[in-house]
């Protein structure tokens, strides 16, 4: 009877070793929790970031650009000046995967996007994000904008952007993101399509400000044309100039709020990667600056 109650103890006492054992190993093991938060939200200035809406999750979103600084405290910093607004909603359908629709109000392009987060960052192993975007736009601009052989098609236009992000610290995250635009109809001073790159960080320094900013450049994408027309495109082509941001941040578990400033004025992305105007090496600045604010909303 003691044989069989010793081994009993025996047989109990080897159970809980080995389960310890596994307890501990699984302590010590890496961590393959995703890391959350990379941004405080979906937009970095006028960039999309690798973040969505959660599962079920509602954003209103409000884009407000001022007109150009130049005119000072006459116009206040461009606030009497013509502003550009972008009114959108972005849906979260999985964890993974998220939609949007909005409308800017100067070009008067309504577009449609869907965002899917292929790669998530964990706390050991996977070292980054990754996020595909797809947009697509419609231009509501008059008919004769569009000259002659008019087709509904034209008013279309496609934005596919690559999303690269990583969460360093608490403190600071940075993404860059390579572009592809593509153009239905343009007019001879542009070309089709675009190549861009895109480049944003951010660095909380209190609580929940942060300090962000931005970068994007075009390029034009030149056609299989002969050498000969080619070089005449050339010479009326208006290439894009690139585009600065930077600002503050301050959010909220229901609310994000930005405001910066920047000289891009268009809020649709292909527009700004292949019709950026405003250059920051210009000599008179202020004039090709603009202040901006987002706002987004989760429900």
């Amino acid at each position: 009877m003691k044989s069989i109650v010793t081994r009993m103890i025996l047989a109990l006492a080897v159970m809980a070793f080995i389960t310890t054992a596994r307890t501990s190993a699984q302590d010590d093991g890496p961590d393959r929790r995703p890391v959350k938060e990379t941004f405080n939200s979906t937009l970095l200035i006028d960039q999309q970031t690798n973040m969505g809406p959660r599962k079920g999750g509602l954003e209103f979103i409000i884009h407000h650009r001022l007109g150009t600084m130049e005119k000072g405290f006459t116009d206040l910093a461009g606030i009497y000046g013509a502003s550009n607004i972008r009114l959108g909603f972005n849906y979260g359908i999985t964890e993974r995967l998220s939609v949007g629709i909005g409308t800017e109000r100067i070009n008067k392009f309504s577009d449609l996007y869907a965002k899917y987060l292929i790669l998530q960052q964990k706390r050991t192993g996977m070292p980054l994000s990754l996020s595909y975007l797809l947009q697509v736009a419609v231009d509501g601009g008059n008919q004769e904008d569009f000259g002659q052989n008019y087709q509904f098609t034209n008013r279309i236009t496609y934005f596919n952007q690559i999303i690269i992000g990583r969460k360093f610290s608490q403190r600071f995250s940075f993404q860059v993101a390579p572009s592809y635009s593509h153009f239905n109809a343009v007019d001879s001073t542009h070309w089709n399509d675009y190549l861009g790159v895109s480049a944003g960080g951010r660095f909380k320094f209190y609580k929940e400000m942060a300090i962000i900013a931005t970068y994007d450049q075009g390029w034009a994408v030149m056609p299989n044309l002969s050498a000969a027309s080619r070089e005449a495109r050339k010479e009326v082509l208006v290439a894009p100039k690139p585009s600065l941001g930077l600002g503050l941040e301050i959010a909220s578990p229901t609310h994000c709020f930005m405001v910066f400033v920047s000289n891009a004025y268009d809020i649709v992305p292909q527009l700004n990667m292949g019709y950026n105007r405003f250059s920051i090496l210009n000599e008179e600045l202020a004039k090709q600056l603009h202040v901006g604010f987002n706002l987004t909303v989760r429900f």
